[in-house]
């Protein structure tokens, strides 16, 4: 079971983007891509066969999971995540501060 996964709202902490807020679009191993964060422009030729036009495309580049950090929003700031097993013996992550259940 993942810490951090598609659709959770993060903090970066590291790195040019520091303290800017997202949410993840896509997990690829290590690496997470973040909603309009640490964005890269990509000369891209033109391919007719899938109708796309080139020139300066500007897109999402990965970000170490290790540099971003899951956001609690009742607290207003990133906070570690931790795992806890409930008593219908499900495993959930949980907040480490303050031991909030974050999958319900």
């Amino acid at each position: 079971m993942n810490r951090i996964r598609k659709g959770d709202h993060v903090l970066v902490i590291a790195g040019k983007n520091k303290g800017q807020k997202g949410e993840i679009t896509r997990v690829a191993g290590d690496s997470v891509f973040v909603q309009n964060i640490n964005l890269i422009k990509r000369h891209t030729k033109p391919n007719p066969q899938a109708n796309q036009p080139g020139g300066i495309v500007e897109r999402e580049a990965a970000i170490h999971i290790s540099n971003v950090m899951l956001f609690n929003s009742a607290s207003g700031k990133g906070e570690r995540v931790g795992f806890k097993t409930l008593d219908d013996g499900r495993k959930v992550r949980v907040f480490r501060p303050s031991g909030e259940v974050i999958d319900a």
